[in-house]
């Protein structure tokens, strides 16, 4: 981005009643932040929803000294503006209607043209989460896909170590400016994230880790990601809203069940009984509902059927299923030659052995 038409930008963004979604349309209508503060008053007052208050406050020469102070600081420490129209900028978060206008980045991100899975949950993460998170990144790890979280305690930190272990590119999205690094505690932690991805935020290096701030944040984690995976929440916390604005972002949301009284299972549990989020019980629900599965010859799991012990019965149907994809249950027990009621028993069986999964409709696959 051009130094002046990124000092503009920012300029604009500290003028009184301008906002990204603002802004946009302003430099959508006038061509460039420099052209919007060099509109005459007919022109600005003519555009729909906005009028003379706004032209008013174009005036203030404040926005400029504090864009002044903050170019200089992007500049001092070599941090990496960029613009939405941008290719560096991640695509998906182009399409969401509040998207930032800028985004700043420390690092070695590389968001262009991959698969980016964001991965959320609770601050108090237990061993079950820990385990749950640590396998699903390992599973994903032959589709090389960049782990997205919020660098915060529990299963954002967690994720991006794993990450980082299986040789991931990771992101740690931030609610705050690029000056600091919060929680303290994890500045340990950066510069192996710095080597292996690196931070993203929309703060300037005057924002503070603010509450409301983290829902900011939130949104660009949802926004920029193929889909969301929850692995634990209470009933209420920031991991909830990020698969809320999933939801509105028509991006696919994931959740990890637990015990129904498990505290930090009431979330997740919630989110898929109310159809809110895809059931999770391991990286292979997420590669087949995302459709990679024909990206990569097998997959871990697929390995492990090896040493599954199958009867005759078992191994004619899965033998059938292995052949001919996912099939309803009628043209399993029909091509199978087994009665309904005793191929219904049969693929209980198998599916607790972990050979085949049931789909929507009826559908059987192996697996």
């Amino acid at each position: 981005m051009l130094h002046n038409d990124l000092f503009y930008t920012l300029a604009l963004l500290r003028v009184d009643g301008i906002g990204d979604v603002v802004a946009k349309k302003l430099i959508h209508h006038f061509g460039s932040a420099e052209a919007v503060f060099k509109t005459k008053k007919k022109e600005i007052i003519a555009i729909d929803g906005l009028g003379e208050i706004l032209f008013k406050n174009l005036q203030q020469k404040a926005c400029f000294s504090l864009a002044e102070k903050e170019l200089q600081f992007i500049q001092n420490e070599d941090i990496t503006p960029i613009y939405y129209h941008n290719n560096l900028y991640p695509e998906r978060l182009k399409h969401c209607f509040d998207a930032p206008i800028l985004l700043f980045q420390a690092g070695n991100v590389d968001v262009t043209k991959r698969k980016i899975i964001s991965i959320v949950g609770t601050r108090q993460i237990t061993t079950y989460g820990t385990e749950m998170t640590k396998n699903i990144i390992e599973d994903l790890a032959p589709f090389n896909p960049v782990i997205v979280s919020g660098f915060a305690y529990g299963v954002d930190i967690v994720a991006h170590q794993a990450a980082i272990n299986y040789g991931l590119q990771t992101i740690g999205v931030l609610a705050h400016g690029l000056n600091q690094i919060y929680p303290k505690s994890h500045k340990k932690y950066c510069s192996k994230m710095e080597q292996n991805g690196g931070f993203l935020t929309e703060f300037w290096s005057t924002s503070n880790p603010d509450r409301e701030n983290f829902v900011k944040r939130n949104r660009i984690v949802a926004g920029m990601s193929e889909a969301t995976l929850v692995v634990e929440s209470a009933e209420k916390g920031g991991s909830l809203i990020t698969a809320q604005l999933a939801n509105e972002y028509n991006r696919d949301v994931f959740a990890v069940p637990g015990r129904s009284t498990d505290k930090l299972s009431q979330g997740c549990n919630n989110l898929i009984k109310t159809q809110r989020a895809h059931l999770l019980t391991s990286a292979a629900d997420l590669i087949y509902l995302l459709n990679w599965q024909n990206e990569k010859q097998e997959l871990k799991p697929v390995q492990k059927q090896l040493f599954v012990s199958l009867n005759e019965e078992e191994t004619k149907i899965y033998e059938y299923l292995l052949k001919n994809g996912k099939e309803l249950l009628d043209s399993i027990a029909l091509n199978c030659d087994f009665p309904i009621y005793k191929i219904a028993a049969i693929l209980v069986n198998m599916e607790l052995k972990g050979v085949i999964r049931p789909l929507p409709g009826k559908f059987f696959e192996a697996i």
